[in-house]
């Protein structure tokens, strides 16, 4: 027996330490600081040459191109250098799944079809190397999102810096997970993709989705007028959420008739929407503007998803909700969840190249995903009384050879080394004794 439980101490340690990353969090602001010299992008208004930002105890308190610095505030001087918020990937698995080949390291998904009571928030794990990753191209804020089955569960906005799953969390309930199945008979244009289809009947399953909902408002009634008579069910609170408008769906949508179909539903129930996916949105892009429902667009970088679309299908699609007034911001979810999303400010960089304002696009990775997951007043643009959530660049991060030198998350500066810099260093180091 003592010999087996030393086993399983040794088994602990080793998996631990494959799945815990070195790398510290930030260390707490304890005094002003000060970046000074450089040319800070608000977002929210134009770019300021030769400014000063100074935040204190994790909030922005001055910006501007004469500012006074106080007496015991850090100064660091960022003369040639770039100041941006953070960026936002608006979907993703990050803290959720680490290796796909490692079943002990994912937790993305329940069992079952209808989880509204799953939350993210709770299974992040704080010490995936995905974080120092991806925050290391200046990424520094995520939805990170269940998924699978009907009703995935609820999507939670993170910082990408922490000891603890509370310490990543910004907003535990930012969204709620829905799948939307495809309508019979109505895919793209009236006809169908190429490939096969569901044989779920989508009418069983928006019936199953609206009984819940009916079931939820009941349930929230019994509990606010008669708590004891009405037992506590999870599922039920958390789709109460949904119901009272507090927090929105958002939908997993490519299709002309799912899009139009989850719009018409949302309506019809009084619920907040929001569009995941969107590869045909701008063919409705009239009823998303009326109905003030935003889009989020997966991967720029995929495929065009019939035989019949041009091959810049996808790398246009921002430039036309652009151009019809249609409010989205960019992901790189669906290209990758989890490693790649480091990758987030070139999906943006390709709707450049292909007819979107390059001011947009990084409005797309930064303040927009915060407005539509109602978070702006915290992070997102670079304004007195937000979150010194931001970055200093040596140029424009659109651009590959752009590098992150700096970032703080509420004040808090970064370690910026992670696994893929410390392979890069041990290697380098191999070949300079090797020369």
């Amino acid at each position: 027996m003592r010999i087996l439980l030393e086993c399983l101490a040794v088994a602990f340690l080793a998996a631990n330490s494959v799945f815990a990353d070195e790398t510290l969090p930030g260390r707490q602001q304890t005094k002003p600081i000060a970046l000074v010299g450089g040319m800070v992008h608000p977002i929210s208004g134009p770019a300021i040459e030769n400014a000063t930002i100074v935040f204190s105890e994790g909030k922005i308190v001055a910006l501007g191109a004469s500012i006074d610095v106080p007496a015991d505030a850090e100064v660091i001087l960022i003369d040639g250098k770039h100041v941006y918020p953070g960026l936002f990937e608006s979907h993703s698995q990050l803290g959720l799944k680490e290796y796909d080949s490692i079943r002990a390291s994912i937790d993305e998904a329940e069992v079952g079809s209808i989880n509204p009571n799953a939350q993210a928030a709770v299974a992040l794990n704080p010490d995936s190397s995905l974080l120092p990753v991806t925050r290391s191209n200046g990424v520094l804020l995520a939805l990170s999102a269940p998924s699978g089955g009907l009703i995935s569960g609820q999507a939670a906005v993170i910082q990408l810096d922490g000891w603890t799953y509370e310490d990543l969390t910004l907003d535990a309930d930012a969204a709620m997970i829905v799948n939307w199945p495809s309508p019979a008979g109505r895919g793209r244009r009236g006809g169908g993709r190429s490939g096969p289809t569901t044989a779920t009947a989508p009418t069983d399953t928006l019936g199953e989705l609206k009984q819940l909902l009916t079931n939820a408002k009941r349930y929230d009634e019994l509990r606010i007028h008669q708590p004891d008579q009405q037992p506590v069910d999870l599922r039920l609170a958390a789709l109460a959420k949904v119901v009272s408008r507090e927090i929105p769906l958002l939908v997993a949508a490519d299709s002309l008739g799912q899009i139009e179909s989850a719009v018409a539903f949302a309506v019809r129930e009084n619920l907040r929407l929001i569009i995941l996916g969107g590869y045909d949105a701008a063919e409705c892009a009239d009823l998303l503007k009326r109905h003030d429902v935003p889009v989020v667009i997966t991967a720029v970088h995929r495929n065009p998803l019939s035989r019949s679309d041009a091959y810049d299908a996808s790398y246009t699609l921002p430039a036309r909700l652009q151009a019809a007034g249609v409010k989205f911001c960019i992901s790189s979810s669906g290209r990758s969840e989890t490693w790649n999303t480091r990758n987030l400010p070139y999906h943006a960089a390709t709707a450049v190249a292909y007819g979107l304002d390059a001011e947009q696009a990084i409005r797309a990775i930064t303040l927009s995903p915060a407005e539509i997951f109602q978070v702006a007043d915290r992070v997102g643009s670079l304004e007195v009384g937000k979150e010194a959530t931001l970055i200093v660049t040596d140029g424009n991060p659109l651009e590959i050879p752009t590098q992150t030198e700096i970032a703080f998350v509420q004040g808090r500066r970064l370690d910026l080394s992670n696994k893929h810099t410390r392979l890069r260093d041990k290697y380098l180091q191999k070949y300079n004794e090797t020369k």
